[in-house]
């Protein structure tokens, strides 16, 4: 059940950020993208799915949120993805905060990946994480101030099987968010990473989360209930906010008590 926005924190120092999310139109994306808007943050959104980007836009208006600017932008094609950061901030003058969101999470077995299935995997999983904070960061660095938040997930921590080079992608990005946080920080510039667990988006219901999944899902957790991909968006704000300008170099799970 979807619980009332106003029921949640407001973060005062989010209004009028200047926030890029990546694979902003479905999934936890959507929801990040929504609750910037309802913090009035100014929110840039990349995506290839140009209808649902409609209808998140649609819906953040007529549920008085600040209106979000779509991108259809592949993120996977570097060279798109670095002009398309250049006209954001060429608009904003500025980036506050990146969510590095966008993935693809198609099983696969082990079998089935050739070099250019590896190739594709890790440019939706991983690559574009790293070329898209580089094109961020003169903008950051000229503020002395920045959040970057990587979406990671804890299926390299389960283990999960049957998507290998997807988890070997997702453990990747602690690392790269554990070093340029070293690298950044002397900017003033955090970056964090959000692990999220099972979380019941739309694509999941549709292609894997049958009944005996779910069951196998709450077996895990401690807390026997699905999550929703509004309580990831609720994380990631708080890590972009000022609240939490002391944070930066850490992992955060949500996965209601699996690992």
């Amino acid at each position: 059940m979807t619980q009332k926005i106003e029921n949640f924190a407001t973060y005062p120092s989010l209004r009028d950020r200047v926030v890029i999310v990546t694979g902003g139109s479905s999934g936890i994306g959507e929801k990040i993208v929504e609750a910037f808007a309802h913090q009035h943050a100014k929110v840039d959104f990349l995506d290839i799915s140009d209808h649902a980007a409609e209808k998140l836009i649609g819906t953040i208006k007529r549920q008085g949120g600040t209106i979000p600017t779509y991108h259809h932008c592949d993120v996977t094609d570097i060279a798109a993805l670095r002009d398309c950061a250049q006209r954001i901030i060429a608009t904003h003058k500025t980036v506050d905060v990146l969510v590095n969101n966008a993935g693809n999470d198609t099983r696969h077995t082990i079998e089935e990946v050739t070099p250019e299935y590896w190739d594709q995997s890790i440019a939706v999983n991983l690559k574009h994480h790293f070329f898209l904070i580089q094109a961020v960061l003169p903008a950051m660095k000229a503020a002395d101030r920045g959040s970057i938040i990587n979406m990671s997930s804890i299926a390299w921590h389960i283990p999960s099987t049957g998507l290998p080079v997807y988890v070997a992608a997702k453990a990747a990005i602690v690392g790269l968010t554990r070093t340029l946080a070293h690298e950044l920080g002397h900017h003033h510039i955090r970056v964090n990473a959000v692990l999220p667990g099972a979380i019941e988006t739309e694509r999941q219901r549709q292609l894997w989360y049958t009944e005996a999944y779910k069951q196998e899902i709450l077996n895990s957790q401690a807390l026997k209930k699905l999550i929703q991909p509004e309580a990831v968006a609720r994380l990631v704000l708080f890590l972009a906010a000022d609240d939490s300008s002391a944070i930066t170099n850490q992992s955060y799970v949500i996965d209601a008590g699996w690992i």
